[in-house]
């Protein structure tokens, strides 16, 4: 099974791209995030052209998350369920054959004292209590997508320059850990431990060709699923040529 998350940066601005790329790696599940569209627009019908079955929760210009699968998903939950009041769409779990799937979306927190990062902490403590509410870490369970925060300073071209800053607070940094330690696996990291393997690069300053970028596309897998992988890996071509996404999908396969 081929698992894969990307930050398309807008679906209908990307759909040539990403429908060549489906072509090409074929993958079984496709976790999108930052889709930018409201549902009654979402490219559903060239998506299935494609040979994917679409699940989507959007809205208008911003956020959205989507979830493309070869086989039919199931059970399907938009957002946390819980009593909060958001319009943000930025959450999607559904069941592709023996996996839960999750495609999220974390807030970006503009910047460090401001409602937008308090709206950013507190969101990961929503997700906190999802997954004790709503997940089991025995079952196999994969959640992927943009999680905005560099968790170590390997993660991030320049340290120095944003200590303390987003991506890389200490705060948000904690409160990735905290999801994590429900039980969940950063699959890169299993299989690579070097620094400068970066998913986001800035369109300004030619950040991509100086490979100045953060690490912040993640697939965190539980241990009964981290146990059937084989391979993870950044697949950096894809942030290449004309009209691409400021992001590069991360893929990972299973047995």
């Amino acid at each position: 099974m081929k698992i894969a998350t990307w930050n398309v940066n807008s679906i209908r601005k990307r759909l040539d791209r990403v429908i060549a790329w489906l072509a090409e790696h074929q993958p079984d599940v496709l976790c999108v995030q930052e889709t930018k569209a409201e549902d009654g627009v979402f490219p559903r019908t060239e998506i299935e052209a494609a040979g994917y079955h679409v699940l989507c929760h959007g809205q208008k210009t911003y956020n959205g998350v989507a979830i493309f699968s070869r086989e039919e998903a199931r059970d399907a939950v938009a957002g946390f369920g819980d009593s909060v009041d958001d319009p943000q769409a930025r959450f999607l779990v559904a069941t592709v054959g023996d996996v839960r799937v999750g495609t999220v979306y974390v807030p970006n927190g503009q910047a460090v004292g401001t409602e937008k990062f308090a709206y950013k902490l507190q969101w990961f403590g929503r997700w906190r209590k999802w997954l004790s509410a709503q997940a089991d870490p025995g079952l196999p369970m994969a959640l992927c997508g943009d999680l905005n925060v560099a968790p170590e300073d390997r993660d991030i071209f320049d340290p120095a320059a944003f200590k303390d800053q987003i991506p890389c607070h200490p705060d948000e940094r904690a409160a990735l850990a905290v999801i994590r330690d429900w039980g969940l696996t950063d699959a890169f990291r299993q299989y690579h431990a070097e620094g400068g393997a970066y998913s986001f690069w800035d369109y300004r300053q030619g950040a991509f060709h100086k490979n100045l970028g953060f690490r912040i596309d993640m697939i965190l897998c539980t241990s009964s699923l981290m146990a059937r992988s084989t391979a993870v890996f950044i697949d950096r071509d894809a942030r290449k040529g004309q009209n691409p996404s400021d992001h590069a999908p991360v893929i990972a396969e299973f047995v």
